[in-house]
């Protein structure tokens, strides 16, 4: 990587440890310093910074779908190296999570992260040389706002009613955490910023984006991506309103065709030297030394005959560890290099759903059925009242989106984690497995 990349890092680990101890700043003496990139960049070295903050979007990735997809019982995560997987995730007996170690602090800092070199981004743009014009200053600012908005989401996924620091534009004073709906507000907020720049940045971006953005390159193209991501935020404020709003202006298409909803932006990886693959994935039939295995509760209430059974692959023999067992492999990837999705069109069909369910059940059935005759499960049949179409989206939600990080989100934000399967029930002096709701705020945050 370029001299702009390690500045970030550096930049980044600074931010993170400013809450938790003061440290002795030593110069970098073979590139440029923090100050320079702010104060006088050269358009190589935004370049270099916006590759770097993509390429950051993807640290700890693994970690943060670990957390919410064994939270969302969606599968096992089995580490003979690490019990904490099945121990502090899962509440086993009398397991809590832990404020200070690898799955609050890591997902936590790496977002944080992103986000500040986000926010340097967009600082730095202001004394490039040559300069940018307006155009192409509102168009880098609308990708760092976006961005920034988007990691600060995922934070507050796992963090929830303890909350988020959204402003974090000064390293030395950072703004304090903000509540659950606040933090939305703000997040929001930055979406609705950057939105705007979007829109007065002309036909085309200064800098390039990777392939991940294939189809959302331009500003036009980004700006459905972030009206997609505020569609995201609109559903968990539980604004159906704003939420329809959202929806018109993103890339929402209401087809059925595999390409169309798998249409979306993506993280993207490769087999380079240096580069990173995807976290996401194991070999089939793969040892306790690490593994991912199907929540049996996936196979048994999917239908026999839905197509998204093809996200897990059954195994040659069970598999058990610490108490659990499964026959199913997670394969929603198949090779080490296969692209993740930030947001796709499927998502943002049930999200459609979900906006019209109480006003307008027969657009909402239109989009279930959409989903569910791609499935191969034909029309939807049951009842249309507010409740039931409620239960019908969460179903497909939990199918469609199986291992993406969402139905932990899902049965939270409407209060249904207590229909979450526990797997061992305790029994005498032994405690049965907890559902959490959020995890703690990382010890390193001295509030």
């Amino acid at each position: 990587m370029k001299n702009i990349y390690k500045i970030v890092g550096v930049a980044v680990l600074g931010f993170m440890t400013l809450t938790s101890c003061d440290i002795d700043e030593v110069g970098d003496l073979n590139g440029p310093t923090l100050e320079n990139i702010i104060d006088n960049s050269t358009k190589g070295d935004i370049q270099d910074l916006v590759g770097g903050i993509l390429s950051d979007m993807r640290v700890r990735l693994g970690t943060y779908y670990d957390d919410v997809g064994v939270i969302g019982r969606e599968y096992y995560r089995f580490s003979s190296s690490d019990p904490r997987f099945t121990s502090d995730l899962l509440g086993k007996d009398k397991a809590v999570l832990d404020n200070n170690t690898f799955y609050t602090t890591g997902p936590w800092g790496a977002r944080y992260g992103t986000a500040k070199g986000a926010s340097i981004l967009v600082q730095a743009i202001e004394n490039t040389s040559p300069a940018y014009s307006e155009q192409e200053k509102n168009g880098l600012r609308g990708i760092g706002k976006t961005i920034q908005a988007y990691e600060l989401l995922l934070n507050l996924n796992l963090t929830y009613q303890g909350g988020i620091r959204a402003d974090i534009s000064n390293p030395e004073s950072l703004g304090p955490f903000l509540g659950f709906t606040q933090s939305l507000d703000a997040i929001e907020a930055l979406l609705v910023s950057g939105a705007t720049d979007l829109s007065n940045a002309g036909s085309e971006f200064a800098v390039n984006l990777s392939s991940g953005f294939t189809g959302f390159n331009t500003p036009a193209t980004f700006l459905q991506f972030n009206k997609a991501i505020s569609a995201r935020v609109a559903a968990y404020q539980g604004d159906l309103s704003a939420l329809s709003g959202y929806l018109t202006d993103s890339f929402l298409s209401l087809t059925n065709s595999s390409d169309d909803l798998a249409n979306g932006v993506y993280y993207v990886f490769s087999a380079d030297g240096g580069d990173l693959r995807n976290p996401m994935f194991f070999a089939l039939n793969a040892s306790t030394a690490g593994v991912r295995v199907a929540h049996p509760s996936y196979i048994t209430d999917i239908g026999a005959t839905d197509s998204r059974r093809s996200k897990v692959a059954q195994r040659s023999s069970s598999i058990t560890s610490d108490g659990l067992s499964g026959d199913y492999d997670f394969r929603l990837y198949t090779t080490d290099v296969d692209p993740i999705p930030l947001i796709r069109n499927e998502e943002l069909i049930l999200l459609y759903a979900e906006a019209n369910h109480i006003s307008n059940p027969t657009n909402a059935v239109t989009a279930i059925d959409l989903v569910r005759n791609a499935a191969g499960i034909g029309a939807y049949a049951g009842g249309t009242s507010p409740a039931e179409l409620l239960d019908e989206i969460l179903r497909q939600r939990r199918f469609s989106l199986y291992g993406e990080g969402h139905r932990w989100i899902d049965m939270r934000r409407f209060d249904r984690l207590g229909d979450l399967p526990i797997d061992r029930v305790g029994g005498g002096d032994v405690e049965p497995d907890d559902v959490w709701v959020q995890f703690p705020i990382p010890a390193t945050e001295n509030q």
